[in-house]
């Protein structure tokens, strides 16, 4: 599933909207990354959005 472990951003549902304005159903998906992390001392994978990454709310192991 398409979800950052540490602040619970996922997937976003809207429509492609053509140009002669036929809607029909999309989504926008998370950039996750699977990093391995230090969580309470111990090392652990993650999976943790690229602005979590690039915010340093992980300390990456």
């Amino acid at each position: 599933m398409a979800k950052c472990d540490l602040c619970g951003k996922g997937v976003t549902f809207g429509h492609n909207v053509s140009h002669s304005n036929r809607k029909t159903n999309r989504t926008w998906k998370p950039n996750i990354r699977r990093v391995k992390a230090v969580v309470g001392g111990n090392t652990k994978t993650v999976y943790v959005c690229s602005r979590c990454l690039r915010s340093g709310k992980v300390e990456r192991a």
